[in-house]
């Protein structure tokens, strides 16, 4: 039986040996390695903390005292070490446990995270409590990555948080790596941390005790300094270096790829070869906009630390003195790139759906209201599947369409997006949000000629003699499925809405009119299409039945596309 197995809870390992914390780690390194290879999920950020992980069990007195994982991506070891380990083979699975940590699913998440500079907040608002409980032995401790600490909110958090009485710790984990390699100028700083060029004079006018730098994978630096920390009452901050893939080869050669690789081998560290041949939408993104950029000077790229997981790096390779990665600042990249526009530039600013909810006051304040036209590129929008609720896309179109001025778009294929992107650039008198999923497309041939759309204008696909179906986006396939297989298909007819803002109210009138009945589909929450049709109808006196699909009014959880798909009843009928 190897010690991993012994291990249920952190009591476990608190008699421990330094000799078998090492073999813990080994094991533990293994064990994920396999794990992530056959079942997909992420891999560096969590080998990068295995030792951490273990001191900080060893050290503190968990679940009593509190430990909170920022963003969530490095959780495994914590979640193996916390009496999940017989359920792991469940991880990112329907009914199985969360890839992030989930107040839900043990005492020992005492916060649930998956999105960055989270941490600090939440866990200076529990020992704040704690004061006024008047209990001030319990330790806080908030894990935080360097990526993520320069995060508008965690930096808010951190000057509360000096001029605050208690008892709580930050572990700073330096790599040097989010997702794609920091940006910015604090990771200059951190460098002079770790070289002893400075004593943390910056935490320390913040009136916070800096304890630092140490090497993130020695028991030896690691359970001293935890320790001391433990015994002091107060807010500290311990500043460890660490290597994100740490004891995978493959990983620590190839940070990025290998923060989520999906299925490899583990022995060679070779990805498995893709079923599925097609392009993801991503891709096409990325691609196009090189097109359009080496066309038009106008266009920039910006991202919120997201350059690789939405392809701005094909343009960063080609123009990278016209793409800026602004390193996880979502509120920061949406006023940025109004920045561009008001100075007549065409900024294209590329966010996932979920991190886009981040910055919705710059979005309506600074952008919006100003009808400044930025060209937002809706990354993850819909269900994502194995991340959770935390990243499902499944919000932008019900907090998007009551904004004025603001074009909402959402194409059902790969061709259409390529053809909106486009379209964004000719000098449009608005912004425009261009709406698309995670995935592979079902297009080969997507790469065709650019041609300009017209601006809130759907289209037929699909005659039909008693049923209208308006739905929006790439859940068209899945319609257009449904519709193949009912015993009688030529009676509903099939329109792509592709502008929610805008609506095609002549296209309404249309079917308002011919149809006996009208259902409304979509991948999204109630607000969205349905709510827009909807209002048409009332404002226009119409009577004709009216059904609103959408997914449930919960939080999805996560599982395959498909398996939610199936869970939302995403049906005609």
């Amino acid at each position: 039986m190897t010690l991993l197995e012994q291990v249920y809870t952190p009591a476990d390992i608190r008699h421990f040996s330094l000799a078998e914390l090492r073999q813990l780690a080994g094991e533990l390194r293994h064990f994920i390695i396999n794990e992530v290879a056959t079942k997909e999920g992420h891999l560096g950020a969590g080998l990068g903390v295995v030792e951490l992980t273990i001191a900080l069990h060893y050290v503190f007195n968990t679940p009593e005292d509190i430990l909170v994982f920022d963003v969530g991506h490095q959780a495994y070891p914590h979640k193996l070490l916390t009496g999940r380990r017989e359920r792991f083979a469940t991880n990112r699975q329907w009914g199985g446990l969360s890839g992030f940590p989930k107040r839900k699913e043990s005492e020992y998440d005492p916060f649930g995270t998956g999105h960055a500079g989270t941490s600090l907040s939440a866990v200076l608002g529990m020992a704040t409590a704690a004061v006024l409980q008047e209990n001030f032995s319990r330790k806080h401790v908030a894990v935080i990555g360097d990526a993520s600490f320069v995060n508008g909110m965690a930096l808010e958090a951190l000057n509360q948080m000096g001029d605050s009485k208690v008892n709580m710790l930050v572990v700073l984990n330096d790599n040097q790596i989010g997702i794609d390699p920091s940006t910015g100028a604090f990771r200059y700083y951190l460098e002079r941390l770790a070289k002893g060029a400075d004593k943390g004079s910056f935490f320390a006018d913040l009136q916070i005790e800096y304890l630092g730098s140490y090497d993130g994978h020695s028991f030896e630096e690691l359970i001293p300094v935890l320790s001391q920390a433990r015994d002091f009452f107060g807010v500290q901050l311990v500043h460890i270096r660490t290597t994100k893939g740490k004891g995978y080869q493959r990983a620590e050669e190839r940070q990025t790829l290998f923060h989520a690789p999906g299925k490899f081998d583990p022995a060679t560290g070779m990805l498995l070869p893709q079923q599925r041949q097609q392009t993801k939408f991503q891709d096409v993104f990325g691609h196009t906009l090189c097109e359009l950029a080496a066309e038009n000077k106008a266009i920039v790229g910006i991202t919120p630390a997201m350059v690789t997981g939405s392809s701005l790096h094909y343009m960063q390779q080609q123009f990278p003195a016209r793409t800026f990665d602004v390193g996880i600042a979502e509120q920061h990249a949406v006023t940025f790139a109004a920045g561009w526009a008001a100075r007549g530039f065409i900024p294209y600013c590329i966010v996932y759906s979920t991190f886009l909810q981040r910055a919705y006051d710059q979005l309506i304040h600074d952008v919006a209201l100003q009808n400044l036209p930025v060209v937002f590129c809706i990354d993850r929008a819909g269900l994502v599947g194995e991340d959770g609720a935390t990243h499902h896309g499944v919000f932008d179109m019900a907090f998007l369409r009551p904004i004025p001025n603001l074009i909402i778009a959402s194409p059902r294929n790969a061709t259409e997006l390529r053809r909106l992107l486009y379209t964004a650039q000719l000098s449009l008198p608005h912004p425009i949000a261009i709406r698309y999923p995670r995935g592979r497309c079902s297009q080969t041939d997507w790469a065709q000629p650019f041609e300009a759309l017209p601006i809130g204008k759907g289209c037929q696909l699909k005659e039909g003699t008693k049923v209208a179906v308006l739905s929006i986006g790439t859940i068209a396939d899945l319609v257009a499925e449904q519709i193949r297989q009912r015993e009688n298909p030529e009676q509903y007819a099939h329109y792509d809405m592709r502008f929610l803002k805008p609506i095609d109210e002549a296209l309404l009138h249309h079917v308002f009119t011919h149809y006996q009945k009208v259902v409304t589909i979509e991948e999204g929450s109630i607000g969205g299409l349905g709510s827009a049709v909807s209002e048409f109808a009332v404002a226009n006196n119409y009577t004709t039945p009216l059904k609103i699909i959408t997914l449930p009014d919960i939080f999805m959880p996560h599982g395959s596309v498909a398996a939610l798909r199936k869970l939302a009843h995403l049906l005609i009928d």
